[in-house]
């Protein structure tokens, strides 16, 4: 393996960088999007409980809890906290707090979306490399030495195939994390219809839970 990383020369050090941050943004993407801490299951149902046992103000105390819980923890905080004004005011904060949380879901997908972009860029600037450092031996020793020759050719395959090789399965993961996001954020405004629609009377209370 070493063998092959040195027969890609010099510009197989940042293909693999791009490699090792990709797997770092991957596994830390897994571990932030799991669906039980972004939208975790009941947490309406015992939002509205707990606000309706701790007063009209939601519990200032309550709702630092409950920001700080988990994404859609932050967009029910924010309805609650804005619970005494109308339905269209209540509705602008959820809204301007879920294009934040949104944003923070996607954090580090456009680092992801560049790597797979430019590491089959990195590929081909390799096999250019690689050619004109073929060119430059049958220029000073011509064509009879084929071990002369190996070099720059293995230059270019070797770069190409690692540029691709990295660029497909990280574009494959910015693909899912994007929809997933997506998936996420529907169902955060899901739940904070509902909230809205409860508080102001246009569902029941037992409407939180269908």
């Amino acid at each position: 393996m070493l063998e092959i990383v040195k027969a890609g020369g010099w510009l197989m050090v940042p293909i693999l960088l791009c490699s090792v941050i990709a797997v770092a943004i991957v596994l830390e993407r897994i571990w932030a999007l799991r669906r039980s801490r972004v939208v975790p299951r009941g947490l309406l149902l015992t939002v509205w409980e707990q606000a309706r046992g701790a007063g009209h103000d939601g519990g200032g105390v309550q709702l630092q809890r409950l920001r700080a819980r988990s994404p859609l923890g932050q967009v029910l905080a924010a309805g609650l906290a804005a619970q005494d004004h109308s339905r269209e005011v209540m509705k602008e904060t959820i809204e301007e707090t879920g294009r934040r949380v949104a944003h923070e879901l996607e954090r580090f997908l456009n680092t992801l979306g560049t790597i797979a972009m430019i590491t089959p860029l990195l590929g081909l600037l390799g096999t250019v490399v690689g050619m004109i450092e073929v060119f430059n031996v049958i220029t000073d020793i011509g064509v009879g030495s084929p071990r002369d020759l190996a070099g720059g050719i293995s230059q270019a395959l070797v770069t190409t195939a690692a540029g691709i090789g990295v660029a497909i399965p990280t574009l494959i993961f910015h693909r899912y994390f994007r929809g997933r996001v997506d998936e996420l954020v529907l169902e955060m405004e899901m739940e904070a219809v509902k909230l809205v629609e409860v508080i102001h009377g246009e569902r029941s209370a037992s409407g939180v839970t269908a």
